[in-house]
């Protein structure tokens, strides 16, 4: 037994000097095609927004309890608006077509076109107003999850 292990080793030291520069030599061609396949997967991206804070600049947390992510593309009319509400959980909007006007009450209105990107407020009251000529149209992710609900709606101030 002792035998055939010290053959074992006589032959790893015989072959490693071999085998040892094909492994530095293929270890850099995997991390560069690696690299390189990242770099292309960030050519196909187009960011649209990034952060951890609400429009208002409030830390964005997430519910507890199951995760439950909604989609949806939200329509109003030229002069429409959503009514007064609120979101219980986070909420990312991009703006698709028209404008979009939010007032936030004391906190200020803010006013959205086409191309636009928003974390939206959480737990604020606001009302969205088409202030445009055409339908503004949106594509909402909410990012909900527990017992929160996406939105809730609130007495008009």
């Amino acid at each position: 037994m002792q035998n055939w292990h010290y053959k074992g080793r006589r032959m790893l030291r015989r072959v490693l000097p071999y085998f040892l520069p094909l492994a530095l030599v293929l270890t850099p061609t995997v991390a560069s095609a690696e690299n390189q396949a990242l770099t292309q997967y960030q050519n196909l991206l187009t960011p649209l927004i990034a952060g951890g804070v609400d429009v208002l600049g409030n830390p964005l947390t997430y519910p507890d309890g199951p995760v439950n992510v909604t989609a949806a593309i939200v329509t109003i009319p030229p002069g429409g608006t959503t009514g007064a509400h609120r979101h219980e959980v986070p909420l990312f909007a991009h703006i698709l077509e028209g404008e979009l006007t939010v007032d936030y009450g004391d906190k200020g209105k803010k006013t959205y076109k086409a191309g636009d990107s928003v974390l939206e407020a959480i737990n604020l009251p606001h009302t969205g107003t088409n202030t445009g000529t055409v339908p503004m149209k949106l594509l909402a992710v909410y990012m909900g999850g527990g017992t929160k609900a996406n939105t809730v709606p609130v007495a008009a101030q």
